[in-house]
């Protein structure tokens, strides 16, 4: 390796803002996050939601009342059970 054109590698601490520290080694002296494995909802099981400027609560306001799409087909329509119904009786008239 030539000496001279690489960065420093030192000794890196990982901040988050939960106050978990994490201590390593890279080119920065120190990094700040705003949510690691500690707080993270999918390790902890807990749901925290981080509100910023009232986002939440103005799509809560926005949205909060609609209903959430399943991905399920819509329920069939009355004209095909009208369709059915009509059917049937001519077949019960045929039959008499």
């Amino acid at each position: 390796m030539k000496k001279g054109i690489h960065p420093a590698y030192q000794n890196t601490s990982f901040k988050c803002a939960c106050g978990a520290q994490i201590d390593t080694r890279s080119l920065q002296e120190e990094y700040r996050m705003e949510i690691c494995s500690s707080c993270h909802p999918f390790f902890t099981g807990k749901q925290k939601l981080i509100d910023s400027a009232g986002r939440v609560e103005r799509f809560m306001k926005k949205y909060g009342d609609t209903q959430v799409s399943t991905g399920k087909k819509p329920a069939k329509t009355k004209k095909k059970d009208e369709k059915v119904t009509k059917a049937t009786a001519k077949t019960a008239k045929k039959v008499k």
